[in-house]
Protein backbone atom coordinates (compact mmCIF):
# COMPACT_ATOMS: atom_id res chain seq x y z
CA UNK A 1 0.00 0.00 0.00
CA UNK A 2 0.98 3.68 0.08
CA UNK A 3 3.60 5.02 2.17
CA UNK A 4 1.06 7.36 4.51
CA UNK A 5 3.34 10.67 3.54
CA UNK A 6 2.28 10.01 -0.04
CA UNK A 7 -1.03 8.99 1.31
CA UNK A 8 -1.31 12.70 2.99
CA UNK A 9 -0.54 14.56 -0.20
CA UNK A 10 -2.78 12.39 -1.75
CA UNK A 11 -5.41 13.98 0.65
CA UNK A 12 -4.62 17.33 0.84
CA UNK A 13 -5.77 20.42 -1.88
CA UNK A 14 -8.59 20.86 -3.97
CA UNK A 15 -12.12 22.57 -2.97
CA UNK A 16 -15.41 20.50 -2.19
CA UNK A 17 -17.94 20.36 -4.40
CA UNK A 18 -20.85 19.69 -1.30
CA UNK A 19 -21.69 21.19 1.64
CA UNK A 20 -22.49 18.79 4.77
CA UNK A 21 -26.46 19.56 5.44
CA UNK A 22 -28.23 17.89 8.30
CA UNK A 23 -25.41 14.68 7.83
CA UNK A 24 -26.08 14.31 3.97
CA UNK A 25 -23.71 15.86 1.05
CA UNK A 26 -25.85 18.18 -1.44
CA UNK A 27 -24.05 18.91 -4.66
CA UNK A 28 -23.35 22.56 -4.57
CA UNK A 29 -23.62 24.41 -8.33
CA UNK A 30 -20.76 24.41 -10.83
CA UNK A 31 -17.83 26.01 -10.23
CA UNK A 32 -14.59 27.44 -11.75
CA UNK A 33 -12.80 25.15 -9.48
CA UNK A 34 -15.05 21.88 -11.33
CA UNK A 35 -14.41 21.79 -14.96
CA UNK A 36 -15.83 19.48 -17.11
CA UNK A 37 -13.44 16.65 -17.99
CA UNK A 38 -13.47 14.53 -21.70
CA UNK A 39 -11.11 11.05 -21.43
CA UNK A 40 -10.39 10.43 -24.56
CA UNK A 41 -8.32 7.08 -25.10
CA UNK A 42 -8.54 4.99 -28.74
CA UNK A 43 -6.96 1.33 -27.73
CA UNK A 44 -3.68 0.33 -29.19
CA UNK A 45 -2.42 3.83 -30.14
CA UNK A 46 1.15 4.21 -30.57
CA UNK A 47 2.37 7.03 -28.60
CA UNK A 48 4.78 7.46 -31.98
CA UNK A 49 2.43 7.74 -33.98
CA UNK A 50 1.28 10.98 -33.82
CA UNK A 51 2.44 13.76 -36.10
CA UNK A 52 3.64 16.48 -34.16
CA UNK A 53 6.36 14.62 -33.13
CA UNK A 54 7.84 14.99 -36.14
CA UNK A 55 7.76 18.86 -35.82
CA UNK A 56 10.02 21.33 -34.46
CA UNK A 57 10.54 21.73 -30.86
CA UNK A 58 8.45 18.25 -29.75
CA UNK A 59 11.44 16.32 -32.12
CA UNK A 60 14.24 17.54 -29.95
CA UNK A 61 12.33 16.29 -26.35
CA UNK A 62 12.58 12.52 -27.45
CA UNK A 63 14.80 9.79 -28.86
CA UNK A 64 13.01 8.53 -31.09
CA UNK A 65 11.80 9.64 -34.65
CA UNK A 66 7.31 9.89 -35.15
CA UNK A 67 5.81 7.97 -37.25
CA UNK A 68 5.11 9.65 -40.97
CA UNK A 69 0.88 10.25 -39.89
CA UNK A 70 -1.61 12.49 -40.69
CA UNK A 71 -2.93 14.19 -37.43
CA UNK A 72 -3.72 17.30 -37.59
CA UNK A 73 -6.19 17.86 -34.95
CA UNK A 74 -3.57 16.25 -32.70
CA UNK A 75 -0.87 17.96 -34.07
CA UNK A 76 -2.71 21.53 -32.84
CA UNK A 77 -3.79 20.11 -29.58
CA UNK A 78 -0.66 19.42 -28.97
CA UNK A 79 0.40 23.11 -29.03
CA UNK A 80 -2.23 23.71 -26.29
CA UNK A 81 -1.60 21.29 -24.27
CA UNK A 82 0.82 19.50 -21.70
CA UNK A 83 2.21 16.68 -23.67
CA UNK A 84 3.53 14.37 -21.60
CA UNK A 85 7.25 12.49 -22.67
CA UNK A 86 7.39 9.78 -20.65
CA UNK A 87 3.46 8.37 -19.56
CA UNK A 88 3.45 4.50 -19.11
CA UNK A 89 0.67 1.95 -19.26
CA UNK A 90 2.00 0.12 -16.39
CA UNK A 91 0.86 -3.45 -17.88
CA UNK A 92 -0.23 -2.62 -21.15
CA UNK A 93 -3.22 -5.25 -21.81
CA UNK A 94 -6.81 -3.53 -22.59
CA UNK A 95 -8.46 -4.66 -18.98
CA UNK A 96 -5.85 -4.10 -16.75
CA UNK A 97 -4.62 -0.69 -17.89
CA UNK A 98 -8.82 0.33 -17.61
CA UNK A 99 -8.72 -0.84 -14.05
CA UNK A 100 -5.71 0.67 -13.24
CA UNK A 101 -7.90 4.18 -14.86
CA UNK A 102 -10.90 3.44 -13.20
CA UNK A 103 -9.74 2.52 -9.85
CA UNK A 104 -6.35 4.78 -9.38
CA UNK A 105 -5.16 1.69 -7.74
CA UNK A 106 -2.74 -1.23 -9.47
CA UNK A 107 -3.73 -4.64 -10.92
CA UNK A 108 -2.98 -6.70 -7.68
CA UNK A 109 -5.92 -4.26 -6.02
CA UNK A 110 -7.79 -2.98 -8.71
CA UNK A 111 -9.43 -6.50 -9.26
CA UNK A 112 -8.44 -6.40 -13.06
CA UNK A 113 -5.32 -8.45 -13.34
CA UNK A 114 -5.87 -10.26 -16.39
CA UNK A 115 -8.07 -9.26 -19.53
CA UNK A 116 -11.37 -9.63 -18.99
CA UNK A 117 -12.73 -12.89 -20.42
CA UNK A 118 -15.83 -15.37 -19.66
CA UNK A 119 -13.43 -18.20 -18.22
CA UNK A 120 -11.50 -15.55 -16.05
CA UNK A 121 -14.05 -14.83 -13.22
CA UNK A 122 -11.04 -13.96 -11.50
CA UNK A 123 -10.67 -10.63 -13.29
CA UNK A 124 -13.57 -8.12 -12.99
CA UNK A 125 -13.80 -4.60 -12.08
CA UNK A 126 -15.23 -4.87 -8.38
CA UNK A 127 -19.09 -3.67 -8.24
CA UNK A 128 -17.81 -2.14 -4.63
CA UNK A 129 -15.08 -0.29 -5.99
CA UNK A 130 -14.49 3.41 -5.76
CA UNK A 131 -13.91 4.66 -9.23
CA UNK A 132 -13.13 7.85 -10.46
CA UNK A 133 -16.95 7.92 -11.97
CA UNK A 134 -18.64 7.07 -8.48
CA UNK A 135 -16.42 10.15 -7.37
CA UNK A 136 -17.46 12.79 -10.11
CA UNK A 137 -20.93 11.34 -9.51
CA UNK A 138 -21.33 11.62 -5.67
CA UNK A 139 -19.68 15.23 -6.11
CA UNK A 140 -22.49 16.65 -8.25
CA UNK A 141 -21.06 15.37 -11.67
CA UNK A 142 -23.26 14.26 -15.07
CA UNK A 143 -21.09 10.95 -15.87
CA UNK A 144 -20.76 9.55 -19.40
CA UNK A 145 -19.62 6.82 -20.80
CA UNK A 146 -19.59 6.04 -24.75
CA UNK A 147 -17.62 2.82 -26.41
CA UNK A 148 -15.28 0.54 -25.34
CA UNK A 149 -15.49 -1.12 -21.79
CA UNK A 150 -13.56 -4.24 -21.33
CA UNK A 151 -13.69 -4.68 -17.34
CA UNK A 152 -16.82 -6.74 -16.58
CA UNK A 153 -16.25 -10.47 -16.48
CA UNK A 154 -18.59 -11.35 -19.07
CA UNK A 155 -21.61 -13.59 -17.72
CA UNK A 156 -24.88 -15.02 -19.87
CA UNK A 157 -26.68 -11.97 -18.77
CA UNK A 158 -28.22 -10.91 -22.05
CA UNK A 159 -30.94 -8.39 -21.80
CA UNK A 160 -32.40 -9.35 -24.86
CA UNK A 161 -31.88 -13.75 -24.15
CA UNK A 162 -32.12 -14.24 -20.66
CA UNK A 163 -29.58 -16.29 -19.40
CA UNK A 164 -27.71 -16.00 -22.61
CA UNK A 165 -23.96 -14.39 -23.17
CA UNK A 166 -24.50 -11.49 -25.56
CA UNK A 167 -22.23 -13.18 -27.96
CA UNK A 168 -21.37 -16.78 -29.65
CA UNK A 169 -17.62 -16.68 -29.16
CA UNK A 170 -16.28 -18.83 -26.50
CA UNK A 171 -15.13 -18.26 -23.99
CA UNK A 172 -17.34 -14.91 -24.50
CA UNK A 173 -15.07 -11.35 -24.30
CA UNK A 174 -18.16 -9.37 -24.78
CA UNK A 175 -20.32 -8.56 -22.18
CA UNK A 176 -23.23 -6.58 -21.45
CA UNK A 177 -23.11 -3.92 -18.29
CA UNK A 178 -26.07 -3.57 -16.68
CA UNK A 179 -27.06 -0.33 -14.62
CA UNK A 180 -25.45 -1.60 -10.81
CA UNK A 181 -22.28 -1.84 -12.06
CA UNK A 182 -21.70 0.91 -14.17
CA UNK A 183 -19.99 3.21 -11.00
CA UNK A 184 -21.84 6.31 -11.75
CA UNK A 185 -22.24 6.56 -15.52
CA UNK A 186 -25.73 8.03 -15.93
CA UNK A 187 -25.60 8.07 -19.51
CA UNK A 188 -24.78 4.68 -21.13
CA UNK A 189 -23.81 4.34 -24.75
CA UNK A 190 -21.07 1.09 -24.67
CA UNK A 191 -19.92 -2.54 -24.97
CA UNK A 192 -17.68 -4.80 -23.62
CA UNK A 193 -15.23 -5.70 -26.37
CA UNK A 194 -15.73 -6.57 -30.23
CA UNK A 195 -13.46 -5.86 -32.68
CA UNK A 196 -15.60 -5.33 -35.93
CA UNK A 197 -15.36 -1.87 -36.38
CA UNK A 198 -17.87 -1.09 -39.54
CA UNK A 199 -20.36 -2.85 -37.79
CA UNK A 200 -20.49 -1.99 -33.93
CA UNK A 201 -23.08 -2.49 -31.49
CA UNK A 202 -24.17 -0.33 -28.06
CA UNK A 203 -26.08 -1.01 -24.81
CA UNK A 204 -27.88 2.14 -24.55
CA UNK A 205 -28.66 3.86 -20.95
CA UNK A 206 -31.90 1.67 -20.64
CA UNK A 207 -30.29 -1.65 -21.77
CA UNK A 208 -31.45 -1.47 -25.75
CA UNK A 209 -28.81 -2.75 -27.93
CA UNK A 210 -27.91 -0.82 -31.43
CA UNK A 211 -26.27 -2.46 -34.20
CA UNK A 212 -24.99 0.01 -35.85
CA UNK A 213 -23.34 0.35 -39.95
CA UNK A 214 -21.18 2.82 -39.67
CA UNK A 215 -16.99 3.07 -38.81
CA UNK A 216 -17.35 3.21 -34.66
CA UNK A 217 -15.33 6.14 -34.10
CA UNK A 218 -17.19 8.50 -36.39
CA UNK A 219 -20.63 6.76 -34.47
CA UNK A 220 -19.45 7.48 -31.45
CA UNK A 221 -18.03 10.88 -32.22
CA UNK A 222 -21.41 11.58 -33.27
CA UNK A 223 -22.84 10.81 -29.74
CA UNK A 224 -19.70 12.58 -28.14
CA UNK A 225 -21.34 15.63 -29.99
CA UNK A 226 -24.75 14.94 -29.31
CA UNK A 227 -24.28 14.56 -25.29
CA UNK A 228 -22.03 17.86 -25.51
CA UNK A 229 -25.44 19.52 -27.42
CA UNK A 230 -27.47 17.67 -24.91
CA UNK A 231 -29.96 16.25 -27.58
CA UNK A 232 -33.11 14.85 -25.62
CA UNK A 233 -31.86 16.56 -22.40
CA UNK A 234 -29.46 13.58 -21.23
CA UNK A 235 -27.64 15.82 -18.73
CA UNK A 236 -28.58 18.45 -16.15
CA UNK A 237 -26.92 21.60 -17.92
CA UNK A 238 -26.36 22.90 -14.43
CA UNK A 239 -24.02 20.52 -13.46
CA UNK A 240 -20.37 19.96 -14.72
CA UNK A 241 -19.62 16.85 -16.47
CA UNK A 242 -17.12 13.74 -16.80
CA UNK A 243 -17.25 12.20 -20.21
CA UNK A 244 -15.53 9.11 -21.25
CA UNK A 245 -14.84 8.42 -24.98
CA UNK A 246 -13.42 5.27 -25.68
CA UNK A 247 -12.81 4.30 -29.30
CA UNK A 248 -12.08 0.99 -29.69
CA UNK A 249 -9.65 1.84 -33.55
CA UNK A 250 -6.51 1.59 -34.13
CA UNK A 251 -6.77 -1.77 -32.54
CA UNK A 252 -6.94 -4.44 -34.72
CA UNK A 253 -8.11 -5.82 -37.05
CA UNK A 254 -6.53 -3.87 -39.46
CA UNK A 255 -6.31 -5.70 -42.42
CA UNK A 256 -8.62 -4.66 -44.53
CA UNK A 257 -11.03 -1.57 -46.06
CA UNK A 258 -13.33 -2.66 -43.69
CA UNK A 259 -11.50 -2.03 -40.59
CA UNK A 260 -11.05 1.82 -41.50
CA UNK A 261 -12.28 4.59 -43.61
CA UNK A 262 -11.31 4.59 -47.11
CA UNK A 263 -10.51 8.69 -47.45
CA UNK A 264 -7.90 7.62 -44.93
CA UNK A 265 -6.09 4.78 -46.64
CA UNK A 266 -6.23 6.39 -49.73
CA UNK A 267 -3.68 8.69 -47.84
CA UNK A 268 -0.93 5.75 -47.22
CA UNK A 269 -1.74 2.81 -49.94
CA UNK A 270 0.27 4.34 -52.63
CA UNK A 271 3.40 4.85 -50.25
CA UNK A 272 6.93 2.36 -50.15
CA UNK A 273 6.47 0.44 -47.36
CA UNK A 274 10.07 1.54 -46.24
CA UNK A 275 8.47 5.04 -46.21
CA UNK A 276 6.03 4.28 -43.62
CA UNK A 277 7.96 2.05 -41.29
CA UNK A 278 11.11 3.55 -40.81
CA UNK A 279 12.27 2.51 -37.52
CA UNK A 280 15.91 0.44 -37.58
CA UNK A 281 14.26 -2.30 -35.39
CA UNK A 282 11.62 -3.47 -37.90
CA UNK A 283 11.68 -6.34 -39.05
CA UNK A 284 10.35 -6.09 -42.65
CA UNK A 285 9.59 -10.15 -43.38
CA UNK A 286 7.06 -10.15 -41.49
CA UNK A 287 3.34 -10.49 -42.41
CA UNK A 288 2.09 -8.04 -40.56
CA UNK A 289 3.74 -5.09 -42.61
CA UNK A 290 1.31 -5.61 -44.92
CA UNK A 291 -1.08 -3.93 -42.00
CA UNK A 292 0.85 -0.83 -41.64
CA UNK A 293 -1.29 1.58 -44.06
CA UNK A 294 -4.38 0.54 -42.46
CA UNK A 295 -3.25 0.70 -38.77
CA UNK A 296 -2.12 4.52 -39.89
CA UNK A 297 -5.04 5.07 -41.93
CA UNK A 298 -7.39 3.96 -38.45
CA UNK A 299 -4.63 6.38 -36.54
CA UNK A 300 -5.97 9.23 -39.13
CA UNK A 301 -9.70 8.49 -38.56
CA UNK A 302 -9.28 8.97 -34.77
CA UNK A 303 -7.83 12.10 -34.88
CA UNK A 304 -10.41 13.37 -37.10
CA UNK A 305 -13.32 12.19 -34.68
CA UNK A 306 -11.18 13.91 -31.90
CA UNK A 307 -11.29 16.98 -34.14
CA UNK A 308 -14.79 16.89 -34.31
CA UNK A 309 -15.24 16.40 -30.53
CA UNK A 310 -12.97 19.75 -30.01
CA UNK A 311 -14.41 21.43 -32.85
CA UNK A 312 -18.02 21.27 -30.98
CA UNK A 313 -17.16 22.38 -27.72
CA UNK A 314 -15.30 25.18 -29.06
CA UNK A 315 -18.96 25.96 -31.09
CA UNK A 316 -20.77 25.72 -27.71
CA UNK A 317 -18.01 27.47 -25.64
CA UNK A 318 -17.26 25.08 -23.47
CA UNK A 319 -13.69 24.83 -24.26
CA UNK A 320 -12.15 26.80 -21.52
CA UNK A 321 -14.02 25.26 -18.83
CA UNK A 322 -13.18 21.88 -20.36
CA UNK A 323 -10.02 19.26 -18.98
CA UNK A 324 -9.47 17.22 -22.34
CA UNK A 325 -7.25 14.65 -22.13
CA UNK A 326 -6.14 12.40 -25.13
CA UNK A 327 -4.16 9.26 -24.14
CA UNK A 328 -3.83 5.45 -24.65
CA UNK A 329 -4.30 2.04 -23.02
CA UNK A 330 -1.47 0.72 -24.31
CA UNK A 331 0.96 1.03 -27.74
CA UNK A 332 1.68 -1.13 -31.23
CA UNK A 333 4.64 -2.26 -31.64
CA UNK A 334 3.86 -2.61 -34.96
CA UNK A 335 6.71 -4.46 -36.87
CA UNK A 336 9.46 -3.79 -34.27
CA UNK A 337 11.27 -6.14 -32.24
CA UNK A 338 9.97 -9.13 -34.56
CA UNK A 339 7.26 -9.61 -32.20
CA UNK A 340 3.68 -10.64 -33.18
CA UNK A 341 2.26 -9.35 -29.92
CA UNK A 342 1.62 -5.58 -30.18
CA UNK A 343 1.33 -5.04 -26.82
CA UNK A 344 1.95 -7.01 -23.44
CA UNK A 345 5.62 -6.64 -23.15
CA UNK A 346 8.62 -4.02 -21.74
CA UNK A 347 9.20 -2.63 -25.46
CA UNK A 348 8.88 1.02 -25.32
CA UNK A 349 6.29 0.94 -28.22
CA UNK A 350 3.85 -1.07 -25.94
CA UNK A 351 4.66 0.84 -22.71
CA UNK A 352 4.94 4.71 -23.75
CA UNK A 353 1.44 5.46 -24.50
CA UNK A 354 0.34 9.37 -26.05
CA UNK A 355 -0.67 11.38 -22.73
CA UNK A 356 -2.11 15.05 -23.67
CA UNK A 357 -3.94 17.70 -21.16
CA UNK A 358 -5.32 20.64 -22.22
CA UNK A 359 -7.26 23.48 -19.71
CA UNK A 360 -7.36 26.35 -20.96
CA UNK A 361 -6.13 29.38 -18.72
CA UNK A 362 -5.06 26.84 -16.08
CA UNK A 363 -2.34 24.90 -17.22
CA UNK A 364 0.37 26.11 -19.51
CA UNK A 365 1.22 24.11 -23.09
CA UNK A 366 4.41 22.86 -22.67
CA UNK A 367 6.34 19.38 -23.09
CA UNK A 368 7.41 17.85 -19.68
CA UNK A 369 10.32 15.30 -20.31
CA UNK A 370 10.93 15.13 -16.09
CA UNK A 371 7.06 13.38 -15.13
CA UNK A 372 7.53 9.30 -15.72
CA UNK A 373 3.13 8.98 -15.59
CA UNK A 374 1.74 5.53 -14.07
CA UNK A 375 -1.93 5.00 -15.08
CA UNK A 376 -2.96 4.82 -11.39
CA UNK A 377 -1.99 7.97 -11.12
CA UNK A 378 -4.30 9.59 -14.14
CA UNK A 379 -7.35 9.09 -11.22
CA UNK A 380 -6.30 10.82 -8.90
CA UNK A 381 -4.82 13.44 -10.98
CA UNK A 382 -8.04 14.37 -12.82
CA UNK A 383 -9.75 14.49 -9.81
CA UNK A 384 -7.10 17.27 -7.69
CA UNK A 385 -7.11 19.05 -11.35
CA UNK A 386 -11.53 18.96 -10.95
CA UNK A 387 -11.03 20.45 -7.44
CA UNK A 388 -11.92 17.50 -5.69
CA UNK A 389 -8.68 16.68 -4.10
CA UNK A 390 -10.42 16.05 -0.67
CA UNK A 391 -12.68 13.56 -2.48
CA UNK A 392 -10.04 11.03 -3.43
CA UNK A 393 -10.27 7.73 -2.20
CA UNK A 394 -8.27 6.59 0.64
CA UNK A 395 -7.68 3.34 -0.92
CA UNK A 396 -5.93 4.61 -4.33
CA UNK A 397 -2.80 4.00 -4.80
CA UNK A 398 -1.53 6.55 -7.39
CA UNK A 399 -0.56 9.75 -6.77
CA UNK A 400 -2.23 13.12 -7.32
CA UNK A 401 -0.22 15.57 -9.48
CA UNK A 402 -2.43 18.45 -10.09
CA UNK A 403 -0.36 20.62 -8.35
CA UNK A 404 2.35 20.08 -10.59
CA UNK A 405 0.51 20.29 -13.38
CA UNK A 406 -1.06 23.77 -12.47
CA UNK A 407 2.84 24.54 -11.70
CA UNK A 408 1.87 25.85 -8.12
CA UNK A 409 4.22 23.52 -6.17
CA UNK A 410 6.22 20.32 -6.55
CA UNK A 411 4.79 18.60 -3.26
CA UNK A 412 3.89 15.46 -4.54
CA UNK A 413 6.96 14.05 -5.52
CA UNK A 414 7.53 12.63 -9.14
CA UNK A 415 8.08 8.82 -9.11
CA UNK A 416 12.17 7.95 -11.10
CA UNK A 417 10.89 4.95 -12.48
CA UNK A 418 7.75 2.98 -13.64
CA UNK A 419 7.04 -0.64 -12.81
CA UNK A 420 5.97 -2.91 -15.54
CA UNK A 421 3.78 -5.62 -14.88
CA UNK A 422 2.84 -8.50 -16.55
CA UNK A 423 0.39 -11.33 -15.37
CA UNK A 424 -0.35 -14.97 -16.98
CA UNK A 425 -3.31 -17.16 -16.00
CA UNK A 426 -2.91 -18.86 -13.15
CA UNK A 427 -4.86 -22.11 -11.34
CA UNK A 428 -7.69 -23.69 -12.95
CA UNK A 429 -11.09 -25.16 -11.71
CA UNK A 430 -12.66 -28.07 -12.32
CA UNK A 431 -14.62 -26.50 -15.28
CA UNK A 432 -11.30 -24.72 -17.04
CA UNK A 433 -11.99 -21.75 -15.41
CA UNK A 434 -9.22 -19.13 -14.07
CA UNK A 435 -9.05 -18.60 -10.14
CA UNK A 436 -5.81 -17.04 -9.67
CA UNK A 437 -2.96 -15.30 -11.82
CA UNK A 438 0.64 -15.80 -12.17
CA UNK A 439 2.93 -12.50 -11.55
CA UNK A 440 5.13 -13.89 -14.54
CA UNK A 441 7.19 -10.84 -14.66
CA UNK A 442 7.88 -7.45 -13.64
CA UNK A 443 10.20 -4.68 -14.71
CA UNK A 444 11.10 -0.66 -14.30
CA UNK A 445 11.59 1.99 -17.14
CA UNK A 446 13.49 5.03 -15.96
CA UNK A 447 14.48 7.92 -18.02
CA UNK A 448 17.65 6.22 -19.09
CA UNK A 449 16.66 2.03 -19.28
CA UNK A 450 14.69 -0.33 -19.32
CA UNK A 451 14.61 -3.89 -17.11
CA UNK A 452 12.26 -6.68 -17.45
CA UNK A 453 12.66 -10.23 -15.76
CA UNK A 454 10.51 -13.17 -16.59
CA UNK A 455 10.19 -15.84 -14.14
CA UNK A 456 9.51 -19.63 -14.41
CA UNK A 457 5.65 -20.85 -13.58
CA UNK A 458 7.30 -24.10 -12.04
CA UNK A 459 10.68 -22.55 -9.69
CA UNK A 460 10.19 -18.92 -9.65
CA UNK A 461 13.42 -18.50 -11.09
CA UNK A 462 14.57 -16.24 -13.67
CA UNK A 463 14.00 -17.76 -16.93
CA UNK A 464 14.91 -14.69 -19.43
CA UNK A 465 15.34 -10.89 -18.92
CA UNK A 466 15.95 -7.63 -21.01
CA UNK A 467 17.99 -5.02 -20.71
CA UNK A 468 18.33 -1.80 -22.71
CA UNK A 469 19.59 1.59 -22.19
CA UNK A 470 17.52 3.44 -24.03
CA UNK A 471 19.06 6.41 -24.19
CA UNK A 472 22.20 4.93 -26.25
CA UNK A 473 19.48 2.62 -27.58
CA UNK A 474 16.18 4.13 -28.48
CA UNK A 475 15.01 1.56 -30.66
CA UNK A 476 15.78 -1.36 -27.45
CA UNK A 477 17.86 -3.22 -30.66
CA UNK A 478 20.63 -4.65 -27.99
CA UNK A 479 19.56 -6.72 -25.17
CA UNK A 480 22.64 -6.33 -22.67
CA UNK A 481 23.72 -9.19 -20.83
CA UNK A 482 22.79 -8.98 -17.07
CA UNK A 483 26.05 -10.07 -16.16
CA UNK A 484 28.19 -7.83 -17.91
CA UNK A 485 26.24 -5.19 -16.72
CA UNK A 486 25.85 -5.54 -12.79
CA UNK A 487 26.06 -2.58 -11.11
CA UNK A 488 23.28 -1.25 -13.84
CA UNK A 489 21.35 -4.53 -12.75
CA UNK A 490 21.37 -3.63 -8.89
CA UNK A 491 20.81 -0.12 -9.20
CA UNK A 492 17.89 -0.73 -11.19
CA UNK A 493 16.52 -4.10 -9.54
CA UNK A 494 16.83 -1.35 -5.90
CA UNK A 495 14.90 1.59 -7.61
CA UNK A 496 12.49 -1.53 -8.16
CA UNK A 497 11.63 -2.38 -4.57
CA UNK A 498 9.70 1.01 -3.70
CA UNK A 499 7.45 0.68 -7.14
CA UNK A 500 6.90 -2.78 -6.09
CA UNK A 501 5.82 -1.96 -2.22
CA UNK A 502 3.61 1.24 -3.79
CA UNK A 503 1.45 -1.22 -5.50
CA UNK A 504 1.32 -4.15 -2.47
CA UNK A 505 2.66 -6.02 -5.66
CA UNK A 506 2.91 -10.17 -5.28
CA UNK A 507 6.58 -9.91 -5.99
CA UNK A 508 7.41 -7.90 -2.57
CA UNK A 509 5.15 -10.11 -0.83
CA UNK A 510 6.43 -13.10 -2.03
CA UNK A 511 10.04 -11.82 -2.38
CA UNK A 512 10.36 -13.20 -5.82
CA UNK A 513 14.15 -13.07 -6.98
CA UNK A 514 15.04 -12.21 -3.81
CA UNK A 515 19.01 -13.19 -5.04
CA UNK A 516 18.57 -10.25 -7.52
CA UNK A 517 16.21 -7.68 -5.44
CA UNK A 518 17.06 -6.13 -2.01
CA UNK A 519 13.49 -6.48 -0.34
CA UNK A 520 15.21 -5.87 3.07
Amino acid sequence: MIDNNIRSILLTGGFTSTILLGGCNVPLPPQTDHPNVIYVFPDQMRNHAMGFWRKAGFRDAVHFTGDPVYTPNLNQFADESIVLTSAMSNFPVSSPYRGCFFTGKFPTNSGVPLNCKADRPVSSLPIDAECISDVFSKSGYNCAYIGKLHLDHPTPNDPDNPGEYVGEARPAWDAYTPPERRHGFDYWYSYGTFDVHKHPHYWDTEGKRHDINEWSPKHEADKAIAYLRNEGNVRDKNKPFFMVVSFNPPHGPYHSLNDCMEEDYNLYKDKPLDSLLIRPNVNFNMSKNKCVPYYFASVTGVDREFGRILEELKKLGLDKSTIVVFTSDHGETMCSQGVEDAKNSPYAESMNVPFLIRYPQKLAPRIDQEMILSTPDIMPTLLGLSGLGNKIPTAVEGRNYADWFLEKSKRTPLRNAALYIRNADGEKDADGNITSYFPIARGIKTTRYTLALTINKNTKELENALLFDDLNDPYQMHNLPLEENKEVVAMLCEKMVPLLVEANDPWYKEHILKNMIPYN
